[in-house]
């Protein structure tokens, strides 16, 4: 890796921003850390200017505030039109975002912001890696929570390749520092090492935590994505990076 590089991170005190933080701060990188706690807004653009001077390379892992489509598109585009200006202006080389597999395929809510986001900043002047992840270990406890009703919780039928938010923060840390490329192939995908079943994983969570809470199907019809989620248009493709831990040795390790 290049010491010489500034990088900032947006989001940095979030999920995965934390961990690129400590990644790259680990190899002896400076970081500049954008958030609004840092005094840094990426919607209004108070402090983006000053914050980017300097700076070669921004890895965006910010999260939108809310999962309503329309409040989450609105943030995601705004905020990458502020990036790709003050980036441009501050001489930025490249731009790395994490994002979403399946975004493409996504028929409402979330999914389509992201894919906006995406499309937002790749139309910039700045080059940019996108970088497609499947959901985290961490997800599977906030849909159990989403989905508790009384002594039952109701958990989507997805098929995914969950992994830790560590192991997508070493990937866009790569991308960050690594060399200039990729415009021929802009989109990549990071998953966990195999196939699972977040109802399953949901059950594994339950006994690993003692909870007498019966985890049934979730047949929601309401949810848009919910064909694109039962039907695999979560899952990588055959090109994608593969990562762990698996969830039953992240359950482990947490003890």
């Amino acid at each position: 890796m290049n010491a010489k590089k500034r990088i900032a991170v947006v989001g940095a005190t979030g999920r995965v921003g934390r961990h690129v933080v400590d990644v790259l701060e680990a190899d002896g990188l400076e970081v500049v850390a954008i958030a609004r706690s840092r005094g840094v807004d990426v919607i209004t653009g108070a402090g983006l200017d000053d914050a980017l001077a300097g700076v070669e390379v921004i890895v965006d892992a910010a999260t939108g505030p809310s999962p309503e489509e329309q409040a989450a598109t609105e943030f995601f585009t705004t905020a990458a039109r502020n990036l790709q200006a003050a980036g441009e202006r501050a001489g930025v080389r490249r731009i790395v975002v994490v994002s979403i597999i399946g975004v493409d395929r996504s028929r409402g809510g979330y999914g389509v912001a992201k894919l906006a986001h995406e499309q937002a900043l790749l139309a910039g002047p700045i080059p940019v890696r996108v970088l497609r992840a499947a959901q985290f270990h961490e997800f599977v406890a906030q849909l159990m929570e989403w989905g508790a009703r009384g002594d039952v919780t109701y958990v989507a039928p997805m098929r995914t390749q969950v992994f830790a938010a560590r192991s997508v923060a070493e990937a866009l840390a790569d991308l960050a520092t690594g060399p200039d490329a990729g415009a021929d192939a802009p989109i990549l995908e990071i998953a966990g090492p195999r196939e699972e079943s977040l109802v399953d994983l949901a059950r594994l969570l339950a006994a690993h935590r003692g909870d007498a809470a019966r985890v049934e199907v979730d047949s929601d019809t309401a949810n848009p994505d919910a064909e694109v989620w039962a039907s695999g248009g979560l899952l990588p493709g055959p090109g994608a990076i593969l990562a762990g831990p698996t969830f039953a040795e992240w359950l482990d390790a947490a003890e």
